[in-house]
This record gives structure tokens, sequence and C-alpha cells, in this order.
């Protein structure tokens, strides 16, 4: 069985997507050019890439539609109630930051906290004989916490454009947002709640665990979270490479302790050869140490992958799926 990948046709994960995918060797070709939502990998023939919006790669992950996908982790708690038992984030990928908010209008001045909501949603109530409204893309998300903090009195309008206009358009008293930076809420006169932080959200590489998990469908996974994990492990070091005859065992003892490097070829060579995977932070301070053992020269470089035996990405895959 061919594994489905999906990935971001739009939305604001999507070029921080594409960058991550390049530089793990998965970039995909569209056969048709760039409105064919179907696509492949080169070198991974049993692989089809599935263009969707972040918040539907979610929901075909939770229905098992799709084996892997990239998307945001507030869309994954969206998506079903309890997401641990049809999903299982792999790992976080370091871009998409925001956060999930609650937000009310900066006039509300005695309302900082989600205890005072729940006073003004109870006189709201009594003098309006209605519901508080609260504008929002994320129904469960907004339910879940607004039950947490055991505010009942509001009821939730669907917001189908930009949510952080319904207050000013009489659409909602507040809302339920994603921000980055809150200046658009700033600039719609919204206040985020003191705590009224939902979730702090960022893209997730996110497999699905009601998907048909073929052996195919696991080898195919092992040879993209092989990549990934090669990409991941290469930007953590440098490769340091150098040759002096005083590179021995106790030089290259001292600079694991110092330097937390590690040499994945071994120690020196019979020809004082020594090659040193190190932290980026430690390269300067490195390079000194070792010229000042005795090294004329020290090659510094990076590295587009470092594959290892192991691979964390697929050990949890298969923790998830046991």
């Amino acid at each position: 069985m061919t594994l489905v990948f999906a990935i971001p046709s739009k939305g604001r994960i999507l070029d921080s997507a594409q960058g991550f995918l390049e530089r793990s060797g998965l970039k995909p070709v569209q056969g048709r050019g760039a409105r064919d939502y179907r696509g492949t990998i080169p070198g991974l023939d049993h692989v089809e890439v599935a263009f969707l919006s972040a918040s539907d790669i979610a929901s075909e992950l939770a229905a098992g539609s799709v084996h892997l996908g990239l998307t945001g982790l507030d869309l994954m708690h969206e998506a079903t109630p309890e997401p641990e038992d049809r999903l299982a984030s792999l790992t976080p990928l370091g871009f998409s930051r925001a956060d999930v908010v609650v937000a009310v209008p900066q006039a509300w001045i005695d309302v900082s906290t989600m205890a005072d909501l729940d006073d003004v949603a109870s006189q709201f109530r009594a003098r309006q004989r209605t519901r508080m409204r609260v504008a929002t893309k994320y129904l469960n998300l907004t339910r879940t916490f607004f039950d947490r903090h055991g505010i009942a009195d509001y009821r939730i309008v669907e917001s189908a454009g930009a949510t952080e206009g319904a207050p000013a358009a009489g659409a909602a008293e507040l809302i339920v947002d994603i921000t980055t930076t809150g200046a658009t809420l700033a600039a719609n006169a919204l206040k985020v709640l003191d705590d009224g932080v939902i979730m702090k959200s960022e893209a997730h590489l996110v497999a699905s665990r009601t998907a048909n998990w073929t052996e195919r469908a696991r080898a195919s996974a092992r040879d993209m979270l092989d990549r990934i994990a090669a990409q991941a492990r290469a930007r953590e070091v440098r490769e340091v490479r150098t040759r002096f005859a005083a590179a021995d065992a106790a030089l290259l003892d001292e600079a694991r302790a110092r330097f937390a490097v590690e040499a994945p070829f071994g120690g020196p060579t019979s020809s004082g050869m020594l090659t040193l995977h190190c932290p980026p932070k430690q390269v300067f301070a490195l390079a000194r140490f070792l010229r000042d053992r005795g090294a004329e020269n020290v090659a510094v470089s990076e590295l587009d992958y470092v594959f290892a035996r192991t691979n964390p990405l697929f050990e949890r895959l298969e923790a998830a799926l046991a």
C-alpha cells in the first residue's frame, strides 16, 4: 500500500514547511504543476503526497486517510477531542509558533482573567437575556477551555473570515483566535486575558494511529524519517577536521570533556588525522584548543545529513502503532 504524506497547500505554515521539506530531501514534485493536489517525492516510489490545508491535514490524519502529515498542534487538538487516541506527534518542527488565545475588547478594563470573564458572562445573560458570543474557528478548544474554567454563559459564533474583526463588526463580544505577536489583536482594540492562553502551538510532524499501516507503508515511513532525522542531526553539529602529531586519545578525551564533541569515525589515525562533530557554539573555542595543542590548520564545515544506525523518529512511530 502507498503511504500518503500530507503537506500544506496554503496557510501560515506553507513557506516554512516547504523549506523544511527541501532541507530534508523530501521536496515534492507536482506532476501537472502547482494546481495538482497530488505529487510524489523523488527516490520514494511508494509515497504519495497530498496537498491539503493544515486543518484538513489534521482531520484526515484523525480519520486515517493519511499516514503522515505536517500540521499545527492547535489543529491536532481541534480535529478530535482526544487527539492522543488517533494521532501521534513524532516531533515538533520549530516553526509556525503561535498561541491560541482568548481576547476581549480593550475597553473591558475590569476584565483581565477568565474568572472576570465568567462574571461578565453571567451579568451579560441577566441583562441581555442571551448568552455572550464568542467568535472562533476553534470550536473544540474553546469548549474545553471554557468548561475547564467553569464558564457556561456563552455561545460560539463560528468564524469564517477574519476573527479579530468580529467584535468591532458587532458579530461577537469576544474571540478565541491564534496570534503570533499580538499586533493584529491590538490593531483591532483587543487584549489577551492574563490566563487566556489556551495553547502554545507550532508545526509538528504527525502520524495517524488509525491509518492502514502495512509493511510497505512502514518501510516508506522509515525511509522518510531517516532523511528527516539525519538532517536534524546535521543541524546540531559542525564537522571539524585537523591533523597533527599530538592528536591522541588523551587530547580527544579532553576535547570531549570541554567542548562536548563526538568522534564519529573513532579516535585519531596513525597519521594524526582527527574528525570531530562539535556543537556550533563551541566551534571557535575548539579550533583555538586544537591549534594551541599543535594543529597548523583546522577545517570546519556544515553538513547536510548525518545518518545514524538508530532513528528516534521511526522508533516513536513504531511505539505509537504498537
